[in-house]
């Protein structure tokens, strides 16, 4: 009975539509090959790609570009496939080019204290879930003591990873881990009386203590989460 008074408290914050959604729209100018106009006004901090029509039904990610102030984006090399077999694509933006702004927005990656937490959420909102072993196993590797932007940012590109959630005192804190900016956050009511270290994985069946994974007091995790910013 508990677990069920908790999912639906979760399931009253949490408005899945409140989340950023996928956006399509076109090239409206080209200020520069590093910067365009969008023809739809969207938020700041949007990662998308670019797609070139070359018609006979032939098209392509050309770029990805990052959504800036007053409609306009940042075009940067696609790189979200890196292969030494698959050939740079060497098209330069267009005018009427495809926009597609969150093209990997369903893939999501949750950090959360605790496995309470990250259930009760998990199964509130519908989308991909990339569990957070996967990230704790990549930062182990790097040898990174905690979460950052960089590593959301590489685990990100290398794993089709669209947003990263984080719960934060009260609130998840919803970051587009490619862009490196924080789209928005919704208000967030779960109990919780401890977290793991530096964040909830399914490590804490083992004996990890000796690459840090072990609890700690939530007051150190909130800290860790607010410093990202």
């Amino acid at each position: 009975m508990k677990k069920i008074l908790l999912l639906l408290l979760a399931t009253y914050w949490l408005n899945a539509n409140a989340l950023p959604q996928r956006i399509e729209t076109t090239i409206k100018n080209i200020t520069s090959q590093s910067e365009i106009e969008l023809a739809t006004s969207v938020p700041e901090g949007m990662s998308g790609i670019v797609i070139h029509n070359y018609g006979n039904g032939l098209s392509a990610v050309t770029h990805t570009i990052i959504s800036q102030k007053n409609g306009k984006a940042k075009v940067l090399p696609y790189s979200a496939i890196l292969h030494e077999n698959i050939p740079t694509v060497k098209t330069a933006v267009e005018i009427k080019d495809k926009i597609v702004l969150g093209n990997f927005y369903n893939n999501a990656l949750l950090i959360a204290p605790d496995a309470r937490s990250y259930a009760t959420i998990t199964k509130s909102l519908k989308k991909t879930w990339i569990h957070p072993d996967a990230y704790a196993l990549d930062i182990m590797k790097d040898s990174e003591a905690g979460v950052s932007l960089s590593t959301l940012h590489k685990f990100a590109k290398a794993n089709q990873v669209g947003l990263v959630l984080l719960v934060a005192s009260e609130k998840l804190l919803i970051l587009d881990p490619i862009s490196k900016k924080f789209l928005g956050e919704q208000p967030l009511s779960i109990s919780k009386t401890k977290a793991m270290k530096p964040f909830f994985s399914r490590f804490e069946q083992k004996d990890i203590s000796v690459l840090g994974l072990s609890e700690v007091k939530l007051k150190e995790y909130y800290q860790a989460i607010k410093d990202l910013k």
